[in-house]
């Protein structure tokens, strides 16, 4: 993590405060000011303005840099700097490589050739970039890589160039998605069965529906020495749902503290209506006090209480919009959309433009069906540094439009106006 607890943020309605958290307002309104705004997004790569590993950026300041039409010198130039430094300019630069800029890719390029923390460099540019983008390098490589000291290498690029990889290369467990839900409970219930093959079990069982079988077996599923619970046992029974409520119960007066604090989270997560006042409090003192990484949860939980938490909203849009934590957005929004729906539409709009992933496809299937945001959506699906869970989203949201449809409008007047989201 880096020193985000001692960072200063600036002013969350100012342009570079909305960067500096990765609002979508924030890209809106560079748009119309780029050349004032061109500094703030430099800085932002330059120094790292997230709360912690969770928050994204890399995508949104690459997509400002493309779209504002930046300067990359500056950018080049942060690859000289420390390793963090580097590795943030180069993760924008292999992004703004994607979108078509050779400029960017020859930097990149002559960087590996010279660079001091090129290894890495050369590892994240071959994640991104086709194999014919940099397998040239290999004589490069071969020629630098004995004058580093010995380093962690992953399977790619070393492997095509023929170098050995120092560290055991991750090879997949097979999946046992092909098991039927019966078989999988039959292998948890299996005392021979290994806990790699059990957390296996609880991968696949987790992207299915619910599985009340699933529930008397949880106090058997923790790891040999009693002291967790197995890896991926907390989605599996998450997936449940209020389907272990119930059990969750006795489990929080389980000996095993694992188990106990497993059934204390499942019945926190799923409170009774006595508990609502006092989930308004908490979210209130998370506020007072700007406590920035947590109340997502207590969102999360407020959301279950649909209109009856209608005292929650206020405090649910204050952090909304002025969270420096841009992962917490999403659960906040989420919250919002349970609780009061009304007057969505401009944030559901401006999340279109937000740093996170999760948000961006909140706003790819719920913005409302305008020329604005269907410009902005056909945007993100022809982007090609978009996710690829964004892309499929935006092709499913566009796929079926009615024939009266308004014609989508041209980008920069989508940013225009959906600047208008309220702040």
């Amino acid at each position: 993590m880096n020193d985000a607890y001692e960072m200063s943020y600036a002013l969350p309605d100012s342009v570079e405060g909305l960067l500096q958290r990765g609002r979508g307002l924030g890209a809106v309104r560079a748009f119309r000011e780029p050349r004032g705004s061109a500094a703030f997004v430099h800085d932002g790569i330059l120094r790292d303005r997230r709360w912690d590993q969770s928050d994204e950026r890399s995508l949104y300041l690459a997509r400002l840099v493309r779209d504002l039409d930046l300067s990359l010198m500056p950018i080049v130039d942060m690859l000289a700097g420390d390793e963090e430094a580097c590795l943030r300019a180069s993760e924008v630069l292999v992004l703004v490589a994607v979108a078509g800029s050779g400029d960017a890719r020859e930097g990149l390029r002559t960087y590996v050739r010279e660079g001091e923390h090129w290894v890495r460099v050369l590892e994240s540019l071959s994640a991104r970039w086709p194999p014919e983008w940099w397998e040239d390098l290999g004589d490069v490589a071969h020629a630098r890589i004995g004058t580093e000291p010995e380093l962690p290498l992953w399977s790619e690029p070393w492997t095509r160039f023929g170098i050995e990889v120092q560290s055991s290369p991750f090879v997949p467990r097979p999946s046992l998605s092909g098991l039927s839900t019966a078989e999988l409970l039959a292998l948890l219930a299996d005392a021979r069965a290994e806990g790699r093959t059990k957390a296996d079990a609880l991968r696949a069982l987790s992207s299915r529906d619910p599985v009340e079988g699933l529930i008397p077996l949880v106090p058997t599923l923790g790891t040999s020495d009693g002291r967790r619970p197995l890896p991926l046992l907390r989605p599996a029974v998450e997936s449940l749902g209020a389907l272990a409520v119930p059990a969750a119960r006795g489990w929080a007066r389980a000996d095993h503290p694992w188990l106990a604090q497993l059934g204390t989270e499942v019945l926190a997560d799923h409170p009774g209506p006595e508990a609502l006042p006092g989930l308004v409090n908490e979210l209130a003192e998370q506020w007072l006090a700007r406590a920035w990484c947590g109340p997502d949860r207590t969102a999360r939980r407020l959301a279950r209480f649909g209109p009856d938490a209608a005292k929650a909203v206020p405090y649910l849009r204050r952090f909304w919009l002025h969270t420096p934590h841009s992962h917490e957005r999403t659960a906040y929004l989420k919250a919002l959309a349970a609780i009061n729906g009304n007057g969505l539409e401009h944030v559901y709009t401006e999340s279109l433009w937000d740093c996170q992933g999760t948000t961006r496809l909140l706003g790819t299937t719920s913005a409302p069906t305008n020329p604005e945001a269907l410009d902005r959506i056909a945007a993100l699906r022809d982007d090609p540094m978009e996710t690829a869970e964004v892309r499929a989203a935006a092709r499913t949201r566009l796929a079926p439009l009615p024939a009266d449809c308004p014609a989508p409008v041209r980008t920069s007047q989508a940013f225009q106006d959906a600047s208008r989201c309220p702040s």
